[in-house]
């Protein structure tokens, strides 16, 4: 091996490291706790090294958010693909999404709440993003009719991550989430 491919792999292992141990503290002590500094002092190099690789934590957490599109969308594909039907795939697909968001709250939120990249069809939105929204477009197209397939993915998209975001803030009530997941996939599969 040559020491040009040693170092090209040493330096793709530490991005590795800077990104995962990242995302676990995130998960551990949610965002606020992800620094430059921390981040330097856990992975045991400099925070010049951190620079070389990474901008700043905005840079950190697109990385980050990058490697939860994929992973979200890999379930929703799962939870699409083993659906016994059309509007059981949406049934399917809004629950994982929702069990995605509940168990992997840091990660959504680099996601969604702390980036703001381009529209998910738009020019320049990153592969995995797209990916996502292209899980729900599958399973939410067979139930547009006569509705721009993309429009009504993006408005079941909007419902869907308005009900999580509103949860998550503690304004709606709790025990009724299972309801609300309902009517929406009903006023969207129905």
């Amino acid at each position: 091996m040559s020491v040009r491919a040693r170092r090209e792999r040493e330096r793709a292992e530490r991005e590795r490291l800077i990104v995962t141990t990242a995302r676990e503290l995130a998960e551990s002590e949610g965002w606020d706790a992800v620094t430059t500094r921390r981040l330097a002092e856990k992975i045991e190099y400099s925070q010049p090294v951190l620079y070389s690789h990474f901008t700043g934590k905005d840079a950190i957490m697109a990385a980050v958010a990058a490697e939860g599109f994929t992973d979200l969308a890999a379930e929703l594909r799962a939870a699409r693909l083993s659906a016994t039907g059309p509007r059981q795939a949406v049934v399917d697909v809004a629950t994982a999404y929702s069990a995605f968001a509940e168990r992997r709250s840091a990660l959504y939120d680099a996601m969604f709440a702390h980036r703001a990249d381009p529209p998910p069809t738009g020019p320049g939105a990153p592969a995995s993003q797209r990916e996502v929204f292209a899980e729900l477009y599958e399973a939410l197209r067979p139930h547009a009719g006569d509705d721009d397939p993309e429009t009504f993915t993006e408005t079941f998209w909007s419902g869907l991550h308005g009900l999580l975001a509103l949860a998550r803030s503690g304004r709606l009530r709790p025990e009724d989430h299972k309801r609300r997941l309902e009517l929406l996939v009903g006023r969207f599969s129905g």
